[in-house]
């Protein structure tokens, strides 16, 4: 069946880093635009950054631009985020996802989240 994992979240002070993980299974990971989105509390679900199956197009958030990259590795089944300079209005669940129609169709497959909280 499809599992998207993530891992890689915590507790981090302000201006320091995380890199997320997500491992994909039971689909053509290669084939598929992956995105990851975080959700604060009291708050809707926000789109961060998505890269597109091949890896060549990227897509970020103006809230994020310049401070997170996402990368993939098609060969372990794994899309990444690399999130630098934290902020604590970074604080929510972050969740990766994919998609199968491009890195602007809507996301079929959902991991379960991974907490990211940044705070002194």
């Amino acid at each position: 069946q499809v599992q998207l994992v993530e891992s890689g979240g915590g507790l981090v002070q302000p201006g320091g880093s995380l890199r997320l993980s997500c491992a994909a299974s039971g689909f053509t990971f290669s084939r598929y635009a992956m995105s990851w989105y975080r959700q604060a509390p009291g708050k809707e679900r926000e789109l961060v950054a998505v890269i597109s199956s091949a890896g060549f197009t990227t897509r970020y958030a103006d809230s994020v631009k310049g401070r997170f990259s996402i990368s993939r590795d098609n060969a372990k089944n794994t899309v990444y985020l690399q999130m630098n300079s934290l902020k604590p209005e970074d604080t929510a669940v972050y969740y990766c996802g994919a998609s199968p129609r491009g890195i602007s169709s809507a996301v079929d497959y959902w991991g379960q989240g991974t907490q990211v909280t940044v705070s002194s």
